[in-house]
């Protein structure tokens, strides 16, 4: 079988935010702040079973989240010892038979900020939003990235970088998606956080 290594996502240090909505997201076991964690998207999305046994076979890490599609698959794996993470990483490329540099580049497919968010519109969104709510007034950022789980590093870097708030998150599928709301300047620095992050894996 021909497997695409469409994303290879390592953090040192989930921040909290990314951390709290993995935990109120997922289905597996719930990962910490500080904690390294590794997002592997594939394609086929099968084959991502296979990946979630060799991870944990390998390793001690615990996984958090395993979406399986026709096209994509998606597993996050985590552990308080980087070095666990990293191994599960490599047992990982090891059985896939593939190395870090053969994964897909990411890009981003889009970027927008809407400013002083209308009520009704902030209304809409939290209706659809398992993070933090939008509050009328504040900036809202959206990004869209291509392959979809490179935008789990636009959304820790972004942390890392402002003062906002992680409203939406969506890492797997054809495209990434994510949504950070806050003030106008914090908002801007989010957004740069996470267009240079994107961009400097690109190169």
């Amino acid at each position: 079988m021909s497997v695409t290594l469409r994303g290879y996502v390592f953090l040192d240090a989930l921040q909290p935010q990314l951390a709290a909505f993995t935990g109120t997201t997922s289905r597996g076991f719930l990962p910490l702040a500080g904690q390294a964690s590794l997002w592997v998207e594939t394609a086929p999305g099968m084959i991502i079973n296979r990946v979630t046994d060799v991870a944990l076979k390998a390793t001690r890490c615990a996984p958090a989240v395993q979406v399986v599609e026709r096209a994509f698959g998606l597993l996050e794996v985590h552990h308080d010892d980087k070095g666990e993470v990293m191994s599960a990483g490599d047992a990982i490329l090891s059985y896939l038979g593939v190395s870090r540099d053969q994964v897909v580049k990411p890009k981003v497919v889009s970027s927008q900020i809407i400013r002083a968010v209308e009520p009704y519109q902030a209304q809409i969104i939290n209706r659809d939003r398992s993070g933090m709510m939008l509050i009328p007034g504040q900036s809202l950022f959206i990004l869209e990235t291509e392959p979809a789980a490179w935008a789990v590093i636009a959304a820790n870097e972004a942390e890392k970088a402002a003062n906002v708030n992680l409203i939406n998150l969506r890492p797997f599928g054809a495209f990434g998606r994510l949504w950070m709301a806050g003030t106008e300047s914090e908002i801007d620095s989010a957004r740069q956080a996470a267009i240079a992050a994107i961009e400097a894996l690109a190169r």
